[in-house]
């Protein structure tokens, strides 16, 4: 689904990119590189929050883990209204040992929760919206050095991380998809109705981790 499609009446809705649901193979794999970085807690203990969520892919995968909690964040209500209604059938299904919810919200307006956090993106929106996101969670984890990281795939902000004071990149590469995984994206991009985005094998991701305000 191409950003102009995702409104939701948000002033922030012209800088969505596009919704898309990550390949499973590619999110398990970005997050057992990110297990093998030593996060400041074990995942027990970390809230996982994915933000442009979607239909809440992510947010089911992650629930399968044994996070403290999932958080879905996403801006159009239509599409939290479906992924409302998956993570019932995935919890009635058995899927999920982590506690999961939806939240309707900006991601610049979003309360950060206390404690130690993964926000993970699949490239929600542009470098305006970021900055702004960044600049919310700088101020949350403030002196909290290590306890926040972000996952991000399809990093195509990432030269705002690099500038952004207080991040350290501890990753970036080309995460490849299963054959599974990039058989199925291939079928449905081959049956998008404008032809606007291609597939591939892989998604280029990066890890990065906040190591607080500058002294």
């Amino acid at each position: 689904m191409a950003g102009r499609d995702l409104k939701s009446g948000h002033t922030h809705d012209r800088h969505a990119t596009a919704y898309y649901g990550v390949a499973p193979s590619v999110f398990q794999r970005l997050v057992t590189r990110w297990r093998r970085k030593r996060p400041a807690a074990p995942i027990e203990h970390t809230t996982f929050i994915d933000v442009g969520a979607g239909m809440g892919r992510a947010v089911l995968l992650a629930g399968e883990m044994p996070f403290r909690r999932v958080i879905g964040v996403e801006l159009q209500p239509a599409l939290v209204r479906i992924a409302r209604r998956n993570l019932t059938a995935w919890r009635k299904a058995g899927r999920a040992i982590a506690p999961m919810r939806m939240v309707q919200a900006d991601a610049v307006e979003f309360e950060w929760p206390a404690g130690p956090a993964v926000v993970f993106l699949f490239n929600p929106f542009g470098a305006t919206v970021m900055r702004r996101m960044l600049k919310t969670l700088s101020l949350a984890f403030g002196e909290r050095r290590g306890q926040l990281d972000i996952l991000y795939v399809n990093d195509e902000q990432a030269a705002v991380l690099e500038g952004q004071k207080g991040f350290a990149r501890l990753f970036s590469g080309k995460v490849v998809r299963s054959r599974e995984d990039a058989e199925a994206d291939k079928r449905i991009l081959d049956h998008q109705p404008d032809g606007e985005y291609a597939s591939a094998p892989y998604e280029d991701c990066s890890i990065w981790r906040w190591m607080g305000r500058a002294r």
